[in-house]
Formats: C-alpha cells, sequence, structure tokens
C-alpha cells in the first residue's frame, strides 16, 4: 500500500539545494586586508592635499604612513626571501619606492605600495575563501544519525563515531549520515552533490547510499560501509585540498623574468653609484646618476605594461557577466589548449522538463487532457519530475482539476483522484504489472523508446488502465551546442564531456551540444582523475562545471571556470573564474579576449623596454637629467597605461566575440532547435 505523503522536517535551505552551508572569512579578518585598506584611505587623504598646493607636512606624514602600512609586510617577505637567496620583485618595489620618495617622487613611491598591497590582499582573501568552502563541504554530512541498537531501539550518535557494520535509520527528509547499502525500506535520494544527476535516484534493499545526500520521502534503513574518514564526500574534500596544494604555482609574463631583472637592476644601480666614485666623482653626482637610473630603469613601466590590460580585461569581462579572480587567472585563461565540461547544471538548464507527451492510441486524450491530469495528480508531490509536469502544464495555461486521495510510493510514482478517475503517474517498470495487454504493450513499448534517448519515461494510468507516456529530460541550454563549435575552433579539438549521469542520457546531451568524447557515470575523482590525465599529456585543461562533484576536477584543471547561478559553494570559490549569469556562451569570449589582452600586453612590454632602454643608455652614456628621466619614465607609465585601457571598451568585448565591432548591440547566432 502506498504510503500518504508527511510533509518533510524542515530543513535549511543549503541542505535542499544541496549545497555546502556557508563559511565566509570577513575582509577584515585579514591582516593584509586590513593593511592595504589603511594605506589606501591615508594615500586617499595625502593625494588631494598635495595637489591642491597645501603646505609640506599636511600630506607628508601622511604619506610616510602609506609606505609603512602598505609597505612593511612585501618587505618583510621581501628580506626573508633575500635571506633565502631569494630576491624578488615585492623587495624591488619597496627599494623604488623609497628610492623615488629621496629624490621628491613621493606620491609615485606611494601609489605603488597601495598597488602592491592591494594585490597582496586579494590574494590572501582569494585563497581564505576557499578554504572556507572545503571546511564548508563537511558540513553537507549530518552531525549526528539514529543508529538502530541490538534490542531494536534508536540512539542519536554523532555520525563519526559509526563503524562499519553499524545500522542506521534514515528518515523522510534527512541527509545519510554514512557511506552505505540499503537493508529495507525505499525511498529517492538526492546524489547531485556525488554524482551531478539532476534527478533523484530510487533506492531499495542491495542499493548504495553516500553521506551527505539527501533522502526523500521514504524511509530506509542502512548498513554503515565506511568510516566517516572514508566517506565520498571526505574524499572529495580531500582530493579538493590536494589538488589546490599540488597546482603548479603561477605566475605572470613578466614575473618568469623576475629574478634577473631585479638582480640585473640592483646590480647596475650599484655599479653605476661605485663606478664614477671610484674615478673620482663626487659622492652627489654618483648618488643622483645613481637614483636617476633606478627611478629610470625601475619596472614600473613595466609592471604597469602587464596589469592595465589585464584589469581591464577583467573588468570588462566583469561587465559582461564573468568574474575572473585574479590577473594570474585572466592570462592563463587565454593558455588553454583542451575543454572538459560537465554536463547537468553546465551544459544543461539543470532543471527537468517534459520534453514530450504520448497518449496511446484508443486512450481519447489529446496532449493537453492527458499532460492536465498527469499535472493535476502531480500537483501536491515535491518531487523534480512532478514540478515539470505541473510547470508544463502551467506554461500551456491548462487547467487543473482539484485531486483528492493523494499518495506516494517512493520509487513508484504517486496517485489520487481526479475528476472520479483514479490516476497515477510513475515508473512504467513499477506500475506495467502485465504486458500482455495491448494497451500496455503499447505503453512498455513508448517507454522503452523514451529511455533509449536518455530520457525518463513517466506512465500515466487512469483507472487501472495505461493511457499515455510523459518524457521528462533536464533540457540543454540554447548556446550550448554554439559555444561547444566555438571552443572547438579556439583549442583546436573538440571538449570532452565529464559526467556522473548514466550514459544514455549523456550521449543523448552530447549529440545534440556537438562532443564525440563522452565520459559518463563518473564519481568526483573519476573526474579529477580525466583532467590529470589530460594535463599529463601536456595538455592544458580548462574544466568548467558547477557542482560539488565538479569541485576536484576544478582544482585540478590548468583554469576552473564554474557556472555562478545553481553553482555549489564550493565549485564557486574553488574555480578560477565564475559565470555570473549562467551565460555559457561567454566561455570562449573570455578565453579569446584573454588571447587579445596577451596580444596587447606583449605590445606593451617593447614600448615600455624601449623607454627603460633609451633611458637608461642616456644615463649611461650621457647626461639625463633628473627631471627629464622622471619624464620619460611617468612618459612610458602613461603610453603603456593608455593603451591597456583599450581592453574596457565594448568593442573589445564584441571582437573577441567574434562579432563586427562596429555593430552596436550583440549579433544574433542561429542555434540548433533543442526545444
Amino acid at each position: 500500500m502506498p504510503a500518504v505523503v508527511v510533509p518533510p522536517p524542515s530543513r535549511t535551505a543549503s541542505a535542499g539545494t544541496g549545497k555546502a552551508p556557508r563559511r565566509r572569512t570577513r575582509v577584515l579578518a585579514l591582516t593584509e586586508a586590513r593593511w592595504a585598506g589603511a594605506a589606501l584611505v591615508l594615500f586617499l587623504l595625502a593625494l588631494p592635499l598635495e595637489l591642491t598646493g597645501a603646505p609640506g607636512w599636511t600630506w607628508g606624514p601622511l604619506y610616510a604612513l602609506v609606505y609603512a602600512a602598505g609597505g612593511w609586510e612585501p618587505a618583510l617577505s621581501g628580506l626573508r626571501e633575500l635571506r633565502e637567496k631569494v630576491l624578488d620583485v615585492d623587495l624591488l618595489m619597496i627599494v623604488a619606492a623609497l628610492g623615488a620618495a629621496s629624490i621628491g617622487q613621493v606620491m609615485d613611491g606611494a601609489l605603488l605600495i597601495v598597488i602592491f598591497a592591494t594585490s597582496g590582499a586579494l590574494e590572501a582573501l582569494a585563497t581564505a575563501r576557499t578554504q572556507d568552502a572545503v571546511r564548508g563541504l563537511l558540513d553537507l554530512a549530518p552531525a549526528t544519525a539514529s543508529r538502530i541498537t541490538p534490542d531494536g531501539g534508536e540512539e542519536s550518535v554523532a555520525t563519526g563515531d559509526l563503524a562499519v557494520g553499524d545500522v542506521i535509520r534514515i528518515r523522510p527528509g534527512e541527509r545519510v549520515g554514512a557511506d552505505g547499502r540499503v537493508l529495507d525500506g525505499a525511498s529517492e535520494v538526492d546524489q547531485a552533490t556525488i554524482t551531478g544527476e539532476p534527478l533523484p535516484a530510487a533506492k531499495g534493499p542491495g542499493d548504495e547510499v553516500f553521506a551527505g545526500t539527501l533522502n526523500g520521502t521514504g524511509s530506509l534503513k542502512v548498513a554503515v560501509e565506511r568510516d566517516a574518514s572514508e566517506s565520498v564526500i571526505a574524499r572529495i574534500v580531500a582530493m579538493t585540498e590536494e589538488a589546490s596544494r599540488t597546482k603548479a604555482p603561477t605566475q605572470l609574463f613578466i614575473e618568469k623574468v623576475e629574478q634577473r631583472y631585479s638582480l640585473g637592476m640592483v646590480a647596475a644601480t650599484l655599479a653605476v653609484f661605485l663606478v664614477p666614485l671610484a674615478l673620482g666623482d663626487d659622492m652627489t653626482g654618483s648618488l643622483l646618476r645613481a637614483m636617476t637610473f633606478m627611478i629610470v630603469a625601475s619596472p614600473c613601466a613595466v609592471v604597469l605594461a602587464t596589469m592595465p590590460p589585464l584589469l581591464s580585461a577583467m573588468a570588462n569581462a566583469g561587465r559582461h557577466g564573468v568574474l575572473v579572480k585574479s590577473a594570474v587567472v585572466m592570462e592563463r585563461l587565454g593558455q588553454a589548449d583542451a575543454v572538459a565540461l560537465d554536463k547537468t547544471g553546465t551544459l544543461t538548464e539543470g532543471t527537468p522538463r517534459v520534453t514530450g507527451i504520448h497518449p496511446l492510441p484508443g486512450s481519447g486524450l489529446t496532449d493537453d487532457t492527458l499532460l492536465a491530469l498527469a499535472a493535476a495528480a502531480e500537483h501536491p508531490s515535491e518531487h523534480p519530475l512532478a514540478r515539470a509536469v505541473v510547470n508544463a502544464a502551467q506554461e500551456r495555461r491548462l487547467r487543473l482539476s482539484p485531486a483528492s486521495e493523494f499518495a506516494s510510493a517512493p520509487g513508484t510514482g504517486v496517485t489520487a483522484t481526479v475528476d472520479g478517475h483514479r490516476i497515477s503517474v510513475g515508473s512504467p517498470a513499477r506500475l506495467l504489472q502485465d504486458t500482455a495487454t495491448p494497451p500496455a504493450a503499447r505503453a512498455a513499448a513508448s517507454a522503452v523508446e523514451l529511455e533509449e534517448t536518455g530520457r525518463t519515461a513517466a506512465l500515466v494510468m487512469r483507472d487501472g488502465l495505461p493511457v499515455g507516456v510523459l518524457g521528462i529530460a533536464d533540457r540543454i541550454r540554447h548556446d550550448a551546442a554554439a559555444t561547444v563549435a566555438s571552443l572547438a575552433r579556439l583549442t583546436g579539438g573538440s571538449p570532452m564531456l565529464l559526467t556522473g549521469d548514466n550514459a544514455r542520457a549523456a550521449a543523448r546531451l552530447a549529440a545534440e551540444a556537438g562532443i564525440t568524447d563522452v565520459r559518463a557515470g563518473l564519481l568526483p575523482q573519476d573526474k579529477a582523475a580525466a583532467v590529470r590525465e589530460q594535463e599529463r599529456a601536456g595538455r592544458r585543461v580548462l574544466v568548467v562545471g558547477d557542482g560539488v562533484n565538479d569541485a576536484p576536477a576544478l582544482a585540478a584543471a590548468h583554469i576552473g571556470i564554474a557556472m555562478g547561478r545553481a553553482g555549489s559553494d564550493l565549485a564557486l570559490e574553488t574555480a578560477d573564474a565564475v559565470i555570473i549569469r549562467d551565460e555559457l556562451a561567454t566561455v570562449p569570449t573570455v578565453v579569446a579576449l584573454s588571447r587579445a589582452t596577451r596580444r596587447l600586453v606583449v605590445q606593451n612590454l617593447v614600448v615600455a623596454g624601449a623607454f627603460i632602454s633609451a633611458l637608461v643608455v642616456w644615463d649611461l652614456v650621457g647626461h639625463l637629467p633628473l627631471p627629464l628621466g622622471v619624464l620619460g619614465h611617468e612618459g612610458s607609465t602613461v603610453i603603456v597605461g593608455l593603451n591597456g585601457l583599450r581592453l574596457l571598451r565594448e568593442s573589445a568585448w564584441r571582437r573577441a566575440a567574434g562579432q563586427d565591432p562596429s555593430v552596436s548591440g550583440p549579433v544574433t547566432r542561429p542555434t540548433a532547435d533543442v526545444g
């Protein structure tokens, strides 16, 4: 007998959505952020005072505090590196800032300090938020579980105290407390956090369940098969942390020559000071020449040659719904030469929809009347398939008759009385006990045909006789096929599909999207292994996903992008970039924008290098006046800065998207009919 549905116990939003509870480190909780904020505020107080001609005693101390607040930490870090015989650019920037201040360019040095302090604070914040998300993932598994005692009673115990062989009871609406196997009962379990499947999986005796997944309306008795530290959810945490730790350190293009440039500049500055002094030049002249050399040879223009284009590209991407978390990420996006895509929530909308309505011959029903009957019966249910049926009826503006005597059987379906008829909607395999009659045979054949194409079949019965079949599937995004084609052109190879869903559903989706490399039925560790396999083969893999189960692959990849609207907290924090508006087509666009940015960075480096070379030669072989040296240095900085700002223009985004820059609006591309 089907059990009448009892509303599940209330649960948090995070439990209902399968997301990890949000833990967020506050910005001001970070030492780096507090000092960077202080330096910025002090700089903004000092700058207008200097520009308006106020006395030096009003703004001088403020600038001094800027140097102290923003510079002490990178200076200390640089000195520690120096103790290890490593000269990094942070220390060089501090020296350059102090050198600028020593010859009167106090504001320039303070600005350099603020830029570096802010960059360090943003990096610290990104690291802290990622650690927050990884820790929060463990909260998906409940803190306690109901363990069945030998005498048949129940006791509440911490899930960490469960041992292999213990038997626990999972009530409706509860999260599973441990990995195990069902001994008794029937229900449907939402496993999206583990497998990414959009629909709950029917569970009965002998089926495996995972800690952290959400039970439906049935009650389950589960035998524990793994310790808490060995559960799938715990392994996801461990894999994500390990991948984040072992991911190769990244550097901006200009930082790859940091050591040589830093050492060379220090050595050259000392030589410019000491050689003339040894040859009889006076102390003041030698010091002035050396300070001029340090100013004109300082990497300010080189840094600005790199950062404004990257920051401009990041800002442009942000305006179009793509959050790129750092300049390093902006550069790395264009390096990707292989792409791996998740299915549910990435290539698809992540919400099941009715894709086929098939009344049986002789039933006397039309598409609308069949859908209205099914929706009326499903209306009281909270099951995702029921919501899909009801939403389809509402989209067609169908009138739904009231349902009475509603009952639900986990794994089977629902039954209700509608307009005097007993209507059942559910699994064909469970509802069709006898397929010998012609209507039952036709219904079974229709269901098999739908399931072979990767859809879920829902049988509709009226008074015990089959009258139709509904096809339900997660709908592909309208821009999925165009996105796959664009990524294939950019990387020179077709993307691969990595999904925890079944092979038939994956194959159907891949055929619609134009993907040939399909890997289905993957657990999180399998996705990460597939990415590492590509990385070992020398590929730089771009992974696009949205769920907890995608986090290890996102962390292991050369670059990871998360879908923001429905993405789990862990995926959003682990990913290097986030598609805020869930517009899949922005993925190839931001990759193309990154490549355009790299080309502009190279242009800027050529310009900056030419200026630095000319000014250095002038200072060494002639006599470069300090004001002229500063003017040339600042002029090159302005030129490369303005050149980088070109990427802020709307035309830069349209050009990256393959659109005509002269067209003011977006160009509509033809897409396949996926309805």
